[in-house]
């Protein structure tokens, strides 16, 4: 049995949500922050991510050595994020052994150590693996077409943060960035599973009610100005393969322009997951896969639309066929483009593009663990409404409200496009380096 979800707000501002499912003995525990690379500055860029990987450099009550280990030995599992607009934590346990979970979070939330000799060996880890990420092409493209796409808006970099910074962030710079943001009144509570609500509640209260709150926090990042029109970049390195990414300006999550942008990127890349936890399925019906793939374009292609608190991108994805250029393939491309801009769907399309849209977001929402993650997701950017009425606003996109939508962001004007271009080896690449 699902009850409705339990909504309550603590005195130091913490939002707690609870959703009683009683399907399997589990519960899913999450406590998402709002802070990501959104609300970084030059300087501090990646302090998001460097925070996250120190809370699991222990408290006093939770050394680091212990933590692995207590929750593998009650039979849970956890991890992290950190990405544009939040960052968050969450262990999935055996129902009779969630209170670990709930003391770890509590705790860490006020007292996490920071010790410089654990901030010192993880600045290294992070440098690590922040080169292994330059190793890969679709990493460094990503980086440049992004920082093309937002040249104000802290959207710019990376959520791994730029190497300068990393080199140079003080242990103080990151304590700070952790007693400012992760707070109780700048965050959410998500628990989903066998519980019930008043007793969680209760043992929810008794540890993280007393959890001070932090300071206001009512920042908002500087607007990106409007595209003036197409920009292009180009990386090359070392590979034999050729990369194009072709990134359109996209609506944020909570303008009525995402549902009709949604079903325009099913039908054309393939449905996107939203729940960065979740798969995906096949895209071999989607018109750019018949178009590009089918006919040789093309090696792979696909497609991404994030929800986001502001206005993001959608970035189509393409690995080259050997024997074609970037030209010829982003002409393929706009020929698909400009189908959907100048009519609208047939009735058809519009169908199996709702069909596989709704397939993903139901598979995304499945387990327990994937309850839990909405009820704090949904409300990085809106609200748990938006989740619950996620399916009907896409039952109610028409074939206009898609032709519409594509006319608006699909323009070139609002694109940046990016190449990466092979040069063989690595000593070739570094010598057009230099």
């Amino acid at each position: 049995m699902t009850k409705p979800v339990e909504k309550t707000t603590l005195a130091n501002g913490l939002m707690v949500l609870l959703k009683e499912i009683h399907t399997a003995p589990i519960v899913s525990h999450w406590v998402w922050y709002r802070v990501g690379s959104r609300n970084e500055v030059a300087g501090l860029t990646g302090a998001s991510h460097w925070v996250e990987h120190m809370l699991f450099k222990g408290t006093p009550n939770f050394p680091p050595s212990v933590l692995d280990r207590a929750v593998s030995r009650d039979g849970g599992y956890w991890n992290a994020l950190t990405y544009l607009d939040w960052t968050t934590f969450f262990e999935t346990m055996p129902a009779d052994k969630i209170d670990l979970a709930l003391r770890l979070e509590a705790d860490r939330m006020a007292n996490a150590l920071f010790d410089p000799q654990e901030v010192a060996s993880e600045r290294t880890v992070i440098i690590s693996e922040r080169q292994g990420n330059e190793n890969e092409p679709t990493f460094l493209l990503s980086e440049e077409v992004q920082a093309a796409a937002f040249r104000v808006h802290p959207y710019h970099h990376e959520v791994i943060g730029d190497m300068a910074d990393l080199e140079r962030m003080t242990r103080d710079d990151l304590y700070n960035h952790y007693r400012r943001y992760y707070t109780p009144n700048n965050a959410v509570l998500a628990v989903a599973g066998d519980f019930d609500s008043q007793q969680m509640l209760a043992r929810i209260e008794e540890l993280y009610g007393a959890v001070p709150p932090g300071p206001s926090l009512d920042w908002q990042p500087r607007p990106e100005p409007p595209a003036r029109g197409e920009r292009r970049v180009t990386v090359e390195g070392p590979g034999d393969t050729t990369y194009m990414m072709v990134s359109y300006r996209a609506p944020s999550a909570s303008e009525a322009d995402f549902f009709p942008f949604t079903v325009m990127d099913s039908l054309l890349s393939g449905a996107s997951s939203l729940n960065l936890f979740g798969g995906g399925i096949s895209n071999k019906t989607s018109r750019l896969y018949q178009a590009l793939v089918e006919k040789e374009f093309a090696v792979a292609v696909s497609g991404g639309l994030q929800a986001t608190i502001d206005p993001f991108l959608y970035t189509i994805n393409l690995v080259l066929h050997p024997q074609r250029t970037p030209e010829e393939t982003l002409a393929a491309l706009d020929e698909q483009v400009e189908a959907i801009c100048a009519a609208p769907l047939p009735e058809q399309d519009l169908a199996r593009a709702l069909k596989q849209a709704k397939a993903l977001f139901a598979y995304g929402s499945e387990s327990i663990t994937n309850q839990a993650f909405w009820l704090g997701f949904a409300e990085m950017f809106a609200s748990y409404d938006w989740f619950l009425n996620y399916l009907d606003r896409l039952a109610a996109v028409t074939p206009e409200q898609v032709m519409e939508t594509a006319r608006k962001y699909l323009r070139r004007q609002n694109r940046v496009v990016g190449i990466y271009l092979p040069v063989g080896s690595k000593q070739q690449a570094e010598e057009v380096e230099a």
